[in-house]
This record gives structure tokens, sequence and C-alpha cells, in this order.
């Protein structure tokens, strides 16, 4: 017998239950997805004071206590509304995306002097993997001809590459600190969110400029993370250690970790054809989705069962959604196990879309099933579970874009004897997975509808 929850998304699936809050959304029509997305993304803005007069550019109000949001979370914000913008072809936000990015680059290097004393490895990762999504998804590139989003993301990686970002003895020695200035509280811990995002990036531009040194940076770190234990052999994502202590590790697990490893790993099988990686990239997204989807609705589970996430935890559901969405696109043999558990999450995030003024502002809850707090974290987030369940991409190919986005062609860089040269220079990063993607989610719903899929 189905379970209540596979009812529930096969009355959804058949249009019985269409509106879920305030936003009608149909899940078996990607137009109705997309046009959901589309208000919810129109309400996230809501948050952003950056375009009115006298208001910095590119970041959320903060930081406290002059405002709930610290620097890093303006970067969640526009990957967000870059992976809307590809997944729907929504562009009403592209002015405020440009200039917000533009605004925060600093010397090219996403390290503006007016936020060193709380500036993080991982908090310059985090833009730095908006630059990376520009480009991969074709977003115009700055008009002023000295600007690519691939080299801000490059400029970055090879920052965090140098030895002074580094532990430089002890167990954990070649792993990225968390803060960048030894003045910095902080500088002392080992961040797993650091170190993943930096894989992460690597991974990808990588992938993207097909560039073996830039791989084999990326995978040493991933060594290091497996190699000191914050990532066990079960697949567990840990949180990280002091620097005179990494043996012992805070063992908190936060999405955003395990979702930046996996997507990196799945980047990195594309990259080189290394069963190794894929076997990674399984486990990863094997125990991501038994841990942080509890009945098949996203759970930040290390803080959210006892109300104590804070502001920056409420933007990590949106990572993991977007992680695994594009996993599944990127790998789509990866699609039938992550596609419904993303679309059961998705349509409980959007039944929590019940508040503030409007009556469709989201929660963060969504297992609870209600409204509870607004935020631009939990709106980001549901924004993220509504793209993350679309097939479609609507940017450039990288390397083709009629408008001038940044190009894949790395020669200088470039080294064909990556063990797959063919995969990294014919497989570019997917923007129109076409009839395999439509294909892969039909399989999906249909065996959705007929209650067979496990889990749900």
């Amino acid at each position: 017998m189905a379970s209540l929850r596979t009812m529930r998304l096969m009355q959804l699936l058949l249009g019985i239950n269409g509106a879920l809050g305030a936003l009608n959304v149909d899940f078996t029509d990607q137009e109705s997805i997309k046009e959901a997305a589309s208000n919810v993304a129109d309400d996230l803005m809501a948050f952003y004071k950056g375009d009115e007069e006298g208001m910095i550019p590119g970041v959320l109000p903060g930081p406290p206590p002059d405002g709930d949001y610290y620097w890093w979370s303006g970067a969640a914000l526009w990957s967000s509304l870059l992976d809307h913008r590809n997944l729907t072809g929504d562009t009403t936000h592209d002015d405020s995306t440009m200039r917000g990015l533009l605004w925060q680059k600093g010397e090219n290097d996403f390290l503006p002097k007016n936020w060193t004393v709380s500036m993080g490895n991982d908090d310059q990762a985090f833009w730095a993997l908006a630059a990376i999504l520009a480009a991969e998804t074709g977003f115009k590139d700055p008009a002023d001809n000295n600007t690519r989003w691939v080299d801000l993301a490059k400029t970055v990686f090879e920052h965090q590459s140098n030895e002074d970002r580094r532990v430089s003895e002890g167990e954990c020695t070649g792993v990225l600190r968390w803060q960048i200035f030894p003045f910095n509280q902080g500088y002392d811990y080992i961040s797993t969110a650091a170190n993943a995002a930096y894989f992460n990036l690597g991974s990808r531009l990588a992938y993207f400029t097909n560039n073996k040194t830039i791989s084999e940076r990326a995978a040493s770190t991933y060594d290091l993370l497996s190699d000191i234990g914050f990532v066990d052999d079960k697949f567990n994502v840990y949180d990280g250690a002091h620097v005179s202590q990494c043996d012992e590790i805070n063992k908190a697990q936060f999405s955003y970790n395990a979702a930046l490893l996996l997507q990196g790993c799945a980047h990195m099988y594309k990259y080189t054809g290394d069963e190794a990686w894929k076997s990674r990239m399984d486990g990863l997204v094997n125990r991501t989705l038994e841990l942080f989807f509890p009945d098949g609705v996203a759970v930040e589970v290390s803080c959210e069962e006892g109300g104590m996430c804070n502001t920056d935890m409420k933007f990590f559901k949106g990572y993991l959604h977007r992680a695994l969405g594009s996993t599944a696109r990127l790998v789509p043999d990866t699609a039938d196990k992550i596609l419904p558990v993303l679309m059961t999450s998705a349509e409980a995030a959007v039944a929590t879309c019940t508040g503030g003024e409007g009556g469709r502002m989201c929660g963060f809850a969504w297992a609870a099933g209600e409204f509870d707090e607004a935020s631009a974290g939990a709106q980001t987030s549901v924004l993220s579970a509504l793209a993350s369940v679309l097939t479609q991409t609507k940017g450039s190919t990288p390397g083709e874009s009629s408008d001038g986005s940044s190009s894949n062609n790395d020669s200088s860089n470039s080294d064909d004897s990556n063990g797959n040269s063919e995969a990294a220079t014919d497989e570019v990063p997917p923007t129109n997975l076409g009839t395999r993607g439509n294909i892969n989610l039909g399989i999906v719903l249909g065996a959705l509808m007929a209650g067979t899929v496990v889990g749900i």
C-alpha cells in the first residue's frame, strides 16, 4: 500500500492538490514550476536593499548588529538567482545580479577591504562559486572587457591554493584554514566548509576550463578531508576541528558541506572518467539523501529540530537542493535516485509559503508543514528547491555564448593527459539536458504516480 506521502504526491502530480500555500504549483508542469519560482524570486528581492540610494550593492542588510546577514549570504542570494535564471529563463533580476557581483569583487579577488575583519576562506569561496556559476550558465560577462566571471573564480582558487592560507605543520598540514587573516577569531579552526567550497570550485573550474592542474589541486584537498576523518568511510561529513587538536573532530553535520562535496565529486567524475570519483559521488549522494531528507523533506538536522538554526544556516538547504539538482543533470544516471526526493522536498517547501503581507513568503522548517518565519535564507532555499526539479535550462553553452559570456577554452593551462580528454573537451557543463533529461524525469514521475519509489 502506498504511504501517506506517496498519496499526497500522487494527488499533486494528478493535479488534484495543485495549490500549495499561496503559490499555485502543478509539479507535472514545468511552466507552472517556473512561474512559482519567479514569484518566490520576486519576494526574495524584498530582503535586498542594495539597489536603493545610499545602500551597498551586492549584500543583504548587515552584518549584525546593523542587520541580520553576513557578507557571504550575498553570494548565496546571487547564486540562487543565477540558477533560477538559467533554469527558467527569467532575466528580471539580471541588472541587480550584475551590479551586486561586481560591487563586491574587490581587486578581482572577492576580497573587498571593508570585510577584512570577518573574512573567511569559505566566505570568499562562496562568492567565487557565484562567479563560476555565472560562467557556467552563460551569464553575460561585464562590459568593461577586463573582467570575466571565470577569471574571478580562478583568481580566488589560485589565492586559496597558496601555502599561506593553509596549515603548515602538524597532523592537518596542507588543509585550508577557516579564516584568512591571523588576527581573526577562527584562524586556528579548520572548517570543512572552506575546504569543501575550495574543492567544489576547483572541480568545476577543471571541468569548465579543461585544466588538469586545477583538478589535481582540488583532488588533493578532498583526499586530505578524507585522510583526517572530516569525511568518514560512511560518507558522513563533519564540521571541522581546531588546528592544534585536529583529531578531535566537531561531528556536527550541515547539509551544505555534503552538498559541496557531492557536486564536486560529480564534476571530477565527468572530467576524469575515474570510477573512484563516481564511487565517492554515489556514497555522498546516498548518505546525504538518507541523513538530510528524512521522509523525503530537507531538514537541517544539526539545528532544525530544536529551533536552533541561525541566520546563516537557513541558507544551507538552498545549496543542498542546487547541488543535488546539478548532479542529477550532470550525471543523469543519478536522476532516478535524486529527483523523487527533490520533488517531495520541493512540495513541502512550497507548502510553507503562506507568510508575509502578500501571504506567500516562505518558511524554513519545511517538515513542519507550515510557515514559521520569513528570511532571505528560507526564501533562497525554496527558490532553489523549485529550480532543482526543473530539467530544462535556458543559459548559453559555455564557450558558445552570443553575448560575450565567459568561454570555457583555457588553452594556456589545459592538459589533454587528464585521462579522459574527450570527456573534458566535449562534455561541457550541460546547460540544456534535452531529451535524456526529459526521459529520466518522466520515468521518475511515472514511478511516483504508481507509488513504487522507495522512501516516499
